[in-house]
């Protein structure tokens, strides 16, 4: 059986690039490199936190996480409506799936308040994400 040219395979080489994943191959130095250092800097211009301070770890003590910091007061349930929570939770596990399980723990904190989010919890996600921002190069 032989196939037509429209369905012929071609070899394109080795792959540079898949799902938004950089792949660095050295076989001299035996080494492979995945890294997503183009997603995280479009997740930092994404929530504006691209010309923010780094930071040198995921989360820090001061932040303590509780459903008691959830919004209470009517004004505060409009402030964290219009947070992109969702979105930047979403975002970050991505990241966290693909290339970075050094913010799995922290993640994992923070989405448990998907539902009832305040303030307090949107400050640790842009924590989360300035501390990519310091670590754009990390690759697994």
């Amino acid at each position: 059986m032989q196939l037509s040219k429209e369905f012929a395979m071609k070899d394109l080489g080795a792959a540079k690039q898949i799902l938004g994943m950089m792949i660095t191959r050295d076989r001299a130095k035996c080494f492979l490199k995945l890294s997503q250092e183009e997603y995280v800097k479009k997740v930092l211009n994404r929530f504006n936190i691209d010309g923010a301070k780094l930071v040198s770890t995921p989360l820090v003590n001061h932040f303590k996480l509780s459903k008691y910091l959830s919004p209470k007061t009517e004004h505060e349930r409009d402030y964290m409506a219009k947070a992109p929570y969702a979105s930047a939770i979403d975002s970050l596990m991505y990241a966290m799936v693909c290339t970075r399980p050094d913010i799995a723990h922290v993640v994992g904190v923070v989405s448990r308040y998907m539902s009832n989010q305040g303030k307090q919890h949107w400050e640790a996600v842009k924590w989360i994400i300035r501390y990519l921002k310091g670590t754009t190069n990390s690759a697994l």
